[in-house]
C-alpha cells in the first residue's frame, strides 16, 4: 500500500512528452489519494482506546506533530512546479490530506480530554482514599474511646479494680455458669480494720496510696482466675470459684489476711491495717449476687466483732 507522500514510479526522462507526464503524475495522485484514504479510514475505524494502547502518553505531542507535519509536506509536495493545477487526482488528494489532518486534530483533541479525565479521576481516587484513612482513623478512635469509656466505667479509678457494678455483673455471670454444673462458688467480703484514723491522721494521699498497696497484695494472693474488686471506701470483694469446702476456702482466707495486714511502707510511714473476711457460699449462703454479698458483708462484721481473722456466713 502506497504511503502519503511517496511514490513507486522509477525516475523519468526530464524531456519526456509533457502529456504523457501529466497523465502518469495524475495516476500517482490518485494512487496517493486512494492510499491516504485508506489510511484515515482504517486510522478512524480503530477505538480511540486502541489507538493510546502502544503510545506512552508523553509521546502524543511529538507523535502527532511528526504525523501532521509529513501530511502537510505531502501536501506541499503536490502543489509544486511539476504539478498539474487542474488534475483532479491533485484536487483529490489534497482533500484527503486535509481531511486526515483535520482527523488527527480530533484523535488529538480527544486524547488530551481522555488525558485531562484520567488525571481528574486519579485525583479523585487520591481523595477518596484520604477520605477513607481518615474515616477509618476516626473509626477506631472512636472504638477506642468507646472501650476506655467503659473501662472507666466498670473499674475503679483510684486502684483499677473492677468496680462494684462489674463485680456484680461477673457474679451474676458466674452464676449463671455455675448451676447447671453445680460448681461451687463463693465471695468473700474484707474490710479494713483501722484505715478511717490512718486517712485522718496522715491524709488522703497516704490513705490513697495505702489503698493501692491493700488492692495489688490481693490481686497477687488469690488466684488467677479469681476476681478481686474494691467494693468501696476500704472495703474489697473476692469473687472464688472451684473451692470446695470451707477448708479451702478458710486456706485461702488466711493467705488473704496476712498479705493484707503485713506492714506498709507509705513514703516516711510504716502503717499497719487488719482485715476482717467475710465468706458466703453458694448455694447454701444465698442464690443471687445480692444475697451472696448480703451475707458476706454480715459474716464480716461478725469477724470484726469477735476479732477473727475470718468467718463464715451463719444463716438462722
Amino acid at each position: 500500500m502506497m504511503r502519503p507522500g511517496t511514490s513507486s514510479m522509477p525516475p523519468r526522462d526530464v524531456h519526456a512528452n509533457g502529456e504523457s507526464g501529466a497523465t502518469t503524475r495524475a495516476s500517482a495522485l490518485d494512487s496517493i489519494a486512494i492510499g491516504v484514504s485508506s489510511h484515515t479510514s482504517a486510522l478512524l475505524q480503530v477505538p480511540a482506546s486502541r489507538r493510546a494502547t502502544d503510545v506512552a502518553s508523553c509521546d502524543w505531542e511529538d507523535l502527532f506533530g511528526a504525523v501532521k507535519a509529513r501530511l502537510g509536506a505531502a501536501a506541499d509536495g503536490m502543489a509544486g512546479p511539476a504539478a498539474q493545477p487542474t488534475s483532479a487526482g491533485l484536487r483529490q488528494a489534497k482533500l484527503v490530506v486535509g481531511e486526515c489532518i483535520t482527523a488527527l486534530d480530533q484523535l488529538h483533541y480527544s486524547m488530551v480530554n481522555e488525558l485531562g479525565r484520567r488525571q481528574n479521576l486519579e485525583l479523585e481516587v487520591f481523595d477518596a482514599k484520604t477520605e477513607l484513612a481518615q474515616a477509618r482513623a476516626e473509626l477506631v478512635g472512636t472504638q477506642e474511646g468507646e472501650r476506655r469509656a467503659r473501662y472507666l466505667a466498670l473499674h475503679d479509678s483510684l486502684t483499677s479494680l473492677p468496680n462494684r457494678g462489674y463485680f456484680v455483673e461477673r457474679l451474676e455471670h458466674a452464676l449463671a455458669l455455675a448451676a447447671p454444673q453445680r460448681r461451687p462458688l463463693s465471695v468473700m467480703y474484707l474490710d479494713l480494720d483501722g484505715f478511717k484514723p490512718i486517712n485522718d491522721a496522715h491524709g488522703h494521699a497516704a490513705g490513697d496510696e495505702l489503698l493501692r498497696i491493700v488492692a495489688a497484695r490481693l490481686s497477687h494472693a488469690v488466684r488467677a482466675e479469681d476476681m478481686v474488686s474494691r467494693l468501696g471506701g476500704d472495703e474489697f470483694g473476692c469473687l472464688l470459684s472451684g473451692l470446695e469446702g470451707r477448708e479451702q476456702l478458710a486456706q485461702l482466707a488466711g493467705k488473704v489476711f496476712d498479705a493484707v495486714s503485713a506492714p506498709c511502707k507509705v513514703g516516711a510511714l510504716r502503717l499497719v491495717v487488719r482485715a476482717s473476711i467475710g465468706i458466703a457460699m453458694w448455694p447454701g449462703d444465698g442464690e443471687t449476687p445480692d444475697a451472696l454479698l448480703h451475707n458476706a458483708d454480715a459474716a464480716m462484721y461478725h469477724a470484726k466483732r469477735h476479732n477473727l481473722r475470718h468467718a463464715f456466713c451463719q444463716k438462722a
